[in-house]
């Protein structure tokens, strides 16, 4: 399994179907997951000003800056699915490209960020 993250060339992340399957989730897989329980961690991995405005309930904050200050501690997740998410998709899959470098086999972002959770799953988070 490739360890770089694809490019959205063509696929551009406004696009509310387009998603890889391999790196990516969609926001209505993560929705399903959060009402089944399943055990997963949900983190927003944007500054601190964009989270302030809006977050999903329920995600651990860690900026995409701060990543490597919290590794040690993330290691507990390593073996279970990890989804990551940001305002369009762009920075998450960096982070979810470097978690899985060191081990994270589970981790995925969130196609299209909360922008498009905002517009598939919560229309009361309004788009930036």
């Amino acid at each position: 399994m490739s360890t770089e993250p694809p490019t959205t060339t063509g696929q551009p992340d406004h696009d509310p179907v387009w998603h890889d399957p391999v790196w990516e989730v969609t926001p209505l897989d993560v929705k399903g997951m959060l009402e089944r329980g399943d055990r997963l961690l949900l983190i927003d991995c944007r500054g601190p000003d964009e989270t302030e405005v809006q977050t999903i309930s329920g995600s651990r904050i860690i900026p995409m800056q701060s990543l490597s200050l919290c590794l040690e501690e993330l290691r507990t997740w390593e073996a279970d699915p990890v989804v990551v998410y940001c305002r369009s998709g762009s920075r998450s899959r960096r982070v979810v490209a470097t978690l899985r470098q060191i081990g994270f086999r589970h981790a995925h972002s969130m196609a299209g960020g909360i922008n498009r959770w905002s517009r598939d799953v919560d229309p009361t988070i309004q788009p930036y």
